[in-house]
């Protein structure tokens, strides 16, 4: 099975939220590193594993971001890291999949399901200090999931009337994510 790492500078994880009952609030985490095992001919043997540095989230707003980095979100002091680990594939067609693992954030581990698609593979340049070194393998996915931060202890909320809420339950996350290919 192939080793493919996933490339930071190109790898991202988008979060939604809903925020006050009328809009959604995006962020992401870009420091994102992790390791695939995949083969586009056996697709159901495939693994990845993925770190997120907690500390990264970034919305925008250098306040909101200070408070979802707090104890009342990620506690990102306590549990820096968000991890993902996944070996589960179900094949839904030539190029998507359900990829069920384990997510880990403040220290909680859930299930999850991911619905990834394959975007392929491409023989690219690799510049390092001005120098072409390539070729390198590259390989592209995109994945999307839901998960409710309740199931992971991200309880912080306030009430508006009318039993509203300032931050919604449901977050909806979207990965892309560009993966090297390190070895056959």
């Amino acid at each position: 099975m192939a080793k493919w790492i996933f490339e930071p500078g190109h790898t991202a994880a988008e979060f939604c939220a809903r925020h006050m009952m009328v809009t959604w609030v995006r962020g992401h985490f870009k420091n994102i590193h992790g390791t695939l095992y995949f083969d586009p001919a056996n697709p159901r043997a495939a693994s990845v594993e993925v770190t997120i540095d907690a500390n990264g989230i970034w919305s925008g707003e250098a306040d909101r971001d200070a408070h979802l980095r707090s104890a009342d979100f990620l506690d990102a002091e306590n549990h820096s890291w968000i991890i993902f680990k996944g070996n589960e594939i179900e094949l839904i067609g030539e190029n998507d999949a359900t990829l069920i693992g384990e997510l880990t954030i403040r220290g909680v581990i859930r299930k999850v399901a991911l619905s990834v698609h394959y975007l392929g593979q491409w023989q690219t340049p690799w510049w390092e200090d001005g120098v072409d070194k390539g070729p390198k393998t590259r390989a592209g996915f995109t994945a999307t999931t839901t998960i409710n931060r309740l199931d992971f202890g991200v309880s912080w909320n306030a009430p508006l009337e009318k039993y509203g809420v300032v931050v919604g339950n449901t977050i909806e996350i979207t990965i892309d994510a560009e993966a090297i290919l390190e070895s056959r």
